[in-house]
């Protein structure tokens, strides 16, 4: 297949990716078009594989990006690049430093998906605590089965990362009766919802929590893993809508074989889609296929502030 060239008009040529809006239909995408920029979609509605953004990104100026990786020695490929926008925050699946080498800007929207995110986070505690999906299954198979839920009320809430997403699960969960600890590297003082919320250090919030839920930026290595699971409180259960990378999935699901963590409920994975892997089967890991940011709302704010950025990083 050979390579996209140049639209008809000459006009210069923006990329979009994200799988929410990769179909052209959202309307903040025609802001674009009005700036005279012809709109590219290597792969509508799905994650583009290397060969289709081979043959879209040629000539392109700009790019909205969603999840797919992009390394530096890809992106020199595409010396006319000026721009890469994320709608999200997210910016790991690109090699940032060679993409400021070559002068390619890389932009992002924060905040604009913490809202979604954190309610998800919500929604996989109480399924979990609940067995929701577990209940379901039964039902949907015949079976009148049940087992005993947990509470949430009462219970402590650890968070790992107390930004944007993190404030905002806080206030929820101290909502629904909770306590909740946070641990942050640049924690907000000012941030004091309740006298059910404290400040702790990150062993603290391991040891004394029992549904532990992160909210960090991508890590070099795991930080629940061999080393700190052991800290965990037995019976513990965990939340990751955050990175897949803050995880170590072999010790996580030793220890949901052990039952010293309780549940696992995940919306991230270093692989993605991840496959029938033996995490995601486990019967106490509830998985949601990266669906944090996909709301309606959170789509609507993030592609704004996406398509507003390239705009502004591609004013001559």
């Amino acid at each position: 297949m050979s390579r996209l060239t140049t639209h008809e008009g000459g006009k210069p040529r923006v990329v979009v990716t994200p799988r929410s809006i990769s179909d052209g239909g959202h309307p903040a995408l025609r802001k674009l078009e009005q700036a005279g920029y012809d709109l590219v979609y290597p792969a509508p509605g799905a994650v583009p594989n290397e060969e289709q953004l081979r043959n879209a990104l040629p000539g392109c100026v700009g790019y909205i990006a969603g999840t797919e990786r992009l390394s530096g020695s890809f992106l020199s490929e595409f010396p006319e690049l000026k721009a890469i926008s994320r709608n999200g925050v997210g910016i790991d699946s690109i090699d940032v430093d060679a993409a400021s080498r070559q002068g390619i800007s890389v932009l992002t929207a924060p905040g604009a998906n913490s809202q979604g995110v954190a309610e998800l986070t919500i929604a996989l505690m109480l399924s979990a605590m609940r067995g929701i999906p577990w209940h379901d299954e039964q039902l949907k198979t015949g079976q009148w089965s049940r087992r005993a839920g947990r509470e949430i009320a009462g219970q402590t809430l650890g968070l790992l990362g107390c930004g944007q997403i993190g404030r905002r699960v806080a206030t929820m969960a101290l909502g629904l009766g909770m306590k909740v600890q946070a641990f942050d590297a640049f924690p907000l003082e000012s941030f004091a919802p309740s006298e059910d919320f404290a400040w702790k250090s990150f062993e603290e919030v391991l040891a004394s929590s029992d549904i532990v839920s992160l909210h960090m930026p991508p890590a070099a290595k795991p930080i629940i893993g061999p080393n700190t699971i052991d800290l965990l409180k037995p019976g513990v259960g965990i939340i990751n809508t955050a990175r897949a990378s803050l995880l170590d999935d072999a010790a996580v699901l030793a220890a949901l074989e052990t039952g010293h963590v309780a549940f696992l409920a995940t919306d991230v994975f270093e692989m993605e889609p991840p496959g029938r892997t033996p995490l995601v089967q486990h019967t106490n890991v509830i998985a949601t296929p990266h669906i944090g940011g996909y709301t309606g709302e959170s789509v609507d704010r993030a592609t704004w502030a996406a398509v507003d950025n390239l705009l502004q990083a591609l004013e001559p």
